[in-house]
């Protein structure tokens, strides 16, 4: 029969030979990690032009092409300044109404073409907020009283929130 001090001896001594496995591995990664960190820091940061690969290297836009890209950002600054200038109210500044309106901007929203009513719906996905929605469905009025038709068809165009939508 063996002793219950012998088999607690040999359970330590394969823990204790476990435990020495588990730190000389610990000490290893420490040592790659140590090595890793070591060549990480001495690569450079940044490249210049020529150290480019040729399918790396990107075009400069043509100054007609930069021209045409500017009058499109300056224009599309103007309209967001004027919507902006919407939605502003006693609860909602310039700032926060800008902020507003890009939120809008990236909103899911559903276009519902109805030919014979001659509608194009856009249906915008409710915010978590009733002030914005508020203030958003307030935006859709005035946009709708302007009666604008889409590009190119004959649908007329009509904003709603989903909150509001009738079906």
């Amino acid at each position: 029969m063996i002793k219950k001090d012998e088999t607690e001896d040999v359970k330590y001594k394969k823990w204790e030979r476990k435990r020495a496995e588990l730190l000389e591995e610990i000490e290893h990664y420490e040592n790659e990690l140590k090595t890793i960190k070591e060549k990480l820091s001495q690569t450079p940061k940044h490249i210049t032009w020529q150290e480019l690969r040729d399918e790396d290297k990107f075009e400069q836009l043509l100054p007609g092409k930069k021209r045409l890209i500017d009058t499109v950002n300056m224009i599309a600054y103007r309209a967001e300044t004027a919507m902006a200038a919407l939605l502003t109210s006693p609860t909602i500044d310039f700032p926060m109404a800008r902020q507003l309106l890009q939120t809008l901007f990236v909103t899911e929203a559903d276009i519902l073409p109805d030919e014979v009513k001659k509608q194009l719906r856009i249906r915008v996905h409710s915010t978590s907020r009733p002030a914005s929605n508020k203030a958003i469905e307030k935006l859709f009025e005035q946009l709708n009283q302007t009666e604008l038709n889409y590009p190119g068809t004959d649908l007329r165009l009509i904003y709603e929130l989903t909150s509001s939508a009738k079906n």
